[in-house]
């Protein structure tokens, strides 16, 4: 541990936290007893670090808003150019309790209630005191390079049945340079934020009026999702998928079989009643893909079998967890489940490797992180499945990453019951993260549902079951598309690619026939109709992220040409209509590799 994250009393053990994490854990105090001064009476829930930075729920006498945080930032460095020590004591269960009364704080006293330890820690900076395990920097004044950013409700230990609280998020860094970049990302990141770039761009919309967390596809958006789906699916069909299409619904004993009426309880709707039987909305697609499976018996010939569906699940969110098209309620997996024998696994997980990798490499995504999940060796009585399947899997999925020459993070202990799996996660443009890919082998389902297939021994086994989703679903896959590409999409999935541009109202008629003659060609091509003057037009050509704006007047009119302009790059010249139509049909069927 640095230095300056020292704790006072050896003999309590803290959490183990990095420099840059005690550094963010210290400003939530930090900024808890700024307000604190600034609003007497408030009461503190929890203050934990996050990524970049922290946050703090508390119970206010008054109301704040986000104007409110420029006065608790001042107050902040005030208190931190003081230069007070963090200083940890501990006290007795019972002496906590009594200091929890004494200070009304009900929420820190229901933590301890909770607690364990005979031994509870606090740190004092100044005048200000808080349960915590620790650690803190030494002193306030090594707390410089922080931003309070926005506040939120939150309820009590996320149960919406408790108190609604406040929370005070901010940003912290050990550097003002690291600060300002963090800064100027997030100024980038709100550019580019597909809810607002969805409803300019008119791709989709979520209302109350339709429900909260279910999305309504308007027909911009609903191109671009075509197009999506369209290569997804001739993707898998090239590749010896079958595509299946399941129900909304099942009996709910299907769930009970499954497992998930007991173990995802939680983010399922309540059932229904169908005719006296209970029916539950569909949160995953893989029992009924297992249903297709164990259509009849199998035979070792047929496997592999590959299963793959564009399959809408439905999952309860609260509803300060939705959050444009990232999550909602209603979402279509690109889900695939894929049966096999153990001699086929490692075939069939460089196959799903590939895809992904098409994948990305088409929508543009070039970097990526990938993270191999495997059971803790020092405890595997809590997996399924028997210890040679394990070790098979494992060792074929680290195999099959090497291969590929693929670096990735093995991460022990992370895998799930079930099985091992490979995460990936795609960089954007802004260099931000996403989860995309996720390939899970499962042990559990197979035995679930007495999976079999005649091997050529003429007996029974069971099949390995692969789980694979690439683009996760493809509501969030829009999202993350939108901003990665702040709403300028390559050619190919443009709603529009091309619209007409009349200098004056005397040439729709020549821009009407060459848009006729362009969408005959496969271009999808628009005519501006309004009396508004050219510069106008380009502008809101631009704005609106057409590809390409063709400007026609007398001299385009008279030799047949269209005057090409390209969305940043400007005028590229005249062309005949020809030989833009090929121009932009190259650049289409390459998916973009072949720029104009």
């Amino acid at each position: 541990m640095a230095d300056d994250a020292a704790i006072e009393n050896d003999q309590f053990q803290p959490r183990e936290l990095s420099p840059v994490e005690t550094l963010r854990h210290s400003a939530a105090h930090l900024m808890a007893s700024a307000i604190a001064e600034l609003y007497p009476g408030t009461k503190f829930g929890i203050g934990p670090h996050i990524d970049n930075g922290f946050y703090y729920d508390m119970e206010m006498p008054t109301p704040i808003s986000e104007d409110d945080l420029p006065t608790i930032e001042a107050k902040m460095r005030k208190i931190a150019k003081g230069n007070h020590k963090f200083v940890q004591t501990t006290s007795t269960r019972e002496e906590a309790l009594a200091w929890a009364d004494e200070t009304d704080q009900p929420y820190k006293r229901e933590l301890i209630e909770g607690f364990d330890d005979a031994t509870i820690s606090f740190y004092t900076h100044g005048e200000f005191t808080d349960m915590c395990a620790g650690p803190h920097v030494r002193y306030s004044k090594k707390v410089k390079h922080f931003k309070l950013t926005r506040t939120a409700g939150a309820y009590w230990r996320g149960d919406e049945k408790r108190a609604m609280l406040t929370r005070v998020y901010g940003l912290a860094f050990e550097t003002k340079d690291e600060l300002e970049a963090h800064l100027a990302l997030l100024e980038e990141a709100a550019k580019r934020d597909h809810r607002r770039l969805g409803k300019d761009l008119e791709l989709f919309q979520i209302t109350p009026e339709y429900g909260g967390g279910l999305v309504l596809w308007l027909p911009n958006g609903a191109f671009i999702r075509k197009q999506i789906e369209d290569f997804w699916r001739e993707s898998h069909l090239d590749r010896g998928y079958d595509l299946l299409f399941t129900p909304h619904v099942a009996p709910l004993t299907l769930w009970q079989r499954s497992g998930h009426a007991d173990h995802y309880t939680d983010s399922m709707y309540s059932p229904m009643d169908v005719d006296g039987q209970e029916y539950q909305l569909k949160p995953m697609n893989c029992p009924f893909h297992i249903g297709v499976y164990n259509n009849r018996k199998r035979s070792y010939r047929e496997l592999p079998m590959r299963y793959a569906e564009l399959g809408t699940v439905y999952r309860f969110e609260r509803s300060g967890a939705l959050h444009g098209l990232m999550r909602v309620r209603g979402f279509t997996q690109d889900d695939a489940h894929i049966f096999c024998t153990r001699e086929q696994l490692e075939d069939e997980l460089t196959a799903c490797i590939d895809i992904a990798q098409l994948m990305y490499d088409t929508f543009g995504f070039p970097e990526y992180k990938v993270e191999l999940s495997v059971r803790d060796s020092q405890d595997t009585s809590k997996y399924q499945g028997d210890d040679e399947v394990w070790e098979l899997s494992e060792r074929t999925l680290a195999k099959v990453l090497d291969d590929r020459g693929i670096d990735y993070k093995r991460v022990e202990g992370e895998a799930a019951f079930y099985g091992p799996k490979i995460d990936v996660k795609v960089v954007d443009a802004i260099g931000r993260t996403w989860q995309l890919t996720t390939i899970q082998l499962d042990f559990n389902q197979p035995d679930r549902f007495d999976l079999s297939y005649v091997g050529q021994d003429n007996n029974k086994h069971r099949p390995i079951m692969i789980h694979r989703a690439l683009l996760g679903s493809i509501e969030r896959f829009f999202g993350i598309l939108i901003e990665h590409y702040a709403g300028d999409f390559p050619l190919w999935l443009a709603p529009v690619q091309a619209r007409l541009l009349p200098i004056s109202e005397k040439f729709l008629e020549y821009a009407e026939g060459v848009a006729a003659e362009l969408r005959a060609a496969g271009i999808r091509a628009e005519v501006d109709t309004s009396d508004e003057k050219l510069g106008y037009k380009i502008r809101k050509s631009e704005m609106d992220r057409v590809p390409f704006g063709l400007v026609v007047g007398a001299r385009e009119a008279e030799q047949g040409r269209v005057g090409v302009r390209r969305r940043k790059a400007g005028d590229l010249g005249a062309m005949t209509v020809a030989e833009f139509a090929a121009l932009a049909t190259v650049e289409v069927e390459n998916k973009g590799k072949t720029e104009a």
